[in-house]
C-alpha cells in the first residue's frame, strides 16, 4: 500500500468555496476508483485549527501501485490539478499499519483528520529502527480503539526517513500540537473497507 499527498498552498484572501465545489465535482470520479483504499480530500483555512495557511492537500491510500501510477501519470485524474495549479511535489509513504476505529461504522465522512509528521530517529542498528517502529504500530493500534477515531494509519518516507500518523476522526480531534488538522469536505473509500487491518507485514 501506499500514501501519497500533494499540497496546494493558495493566497491568504483566496475564496475556500472554490475548492469545495471543486471538491463536490470531482468526488464522484474517485467514489469507485479501482485500486484505491480513500482519498481524504483535505482542506485548511487560514486561521482554523492554528493553520497559518489556506491549503488544498488531498490524501490517498492506495491498495495498487499500478492504479496509483496511473492516476499520476496514466491519464487517471491527476491531469486536473497539473491543469489548474501546476504540478506540485507529491511526498509518498509505504504504509507500514492501518486500523479501523469505532466511529469509521457510524460516520461515513469523518468531519476532521490529523497528520502528523516525525523524524525516524538516527540509529545505525537495524533493530533499532525496527523496534521504533514497533513501539508506533502500537501507539497507533492504541490510539485507533478510541471512541472518536474512524481511520488510523501508519506510513514510511525512506528518503527522509519520516513518519506519517493520519487519522481520520468522527468527532472533534484529540489536541496534538504536534500535528496539523484538516477538514474533511468529503472522503472518497472505494475499497477502504478491503485495506488490511493491522501491520502491512
Amino acid at each position: 500500500m501506499l500514501a501519497k499527498q500533494y499540497e496546494i498552498t493558495l493566497p491568504a484572501d483566496y475564496d475556500l468555496d472554490i475548492i469545495r465545489r471543486r471538491i463536490k465535482a470531482g468526488a464522484p470520479i474517485l467514489d469507485d476508483r479501482p485500486g484505491l483504499g480513500f482519498k481524504a480530500w483535505l482542506l485548511r483555512e487560514r486561521g482554523t485549527d492554528g493553520s497559518p495557511v489556506n491549503q488544498y492537500a488531498p490524501l490517498y491510500v492506495w491498495r495498487a501501485d499500478g492504479e496509483a501510477a496511473r492516476f499520476l501519470v496514466g491519464g487517471g485524474g491527476f491531469e486536473n490539478i497539473v491543469r489548474d495549479f501546476g504540478r506540485p511535489t507529491v511526498h509518498h509513504w509505504t504504509v507500514l499499519a492501518h486500523f479501523s476505529g469505532p466511529a469509521r461504522a457510524d460516520v461515513p465522512v469523518p468531519p476532521t483528520a490529523t497528520r502528523r509528521l516525525t523524524a525516524v530517529p538516527v540509529e545505525q542498528d537495524p533493530a533499532a529502527l525496527a523496534a521504533h517502529v514497533d513501539r508506533e504500530v502500537e501507539l497507533l493500534r492504541e490510539l485507533a480503539r478510541r471512541p472518536g477515531v474512524h481511520t488510523a494509519v501508519l506510513a514510511l518516507d525512506p528518503s527522509r526517513w519520516e513518519l506519517l500518523r493520519f487519522t481520520l476522526w468522527g468527532s472533534a480531534p484529540e489536541e496534538d500540537p504536534a500535528a496539523a488538522v484538516f477538514g474533511v469536505p468529503h472522503l472518497s473509500a472505494p475499497e477502504l473497507s478491503t485495506l488490511p487491518e493491522g501491520r502491512a507485514w
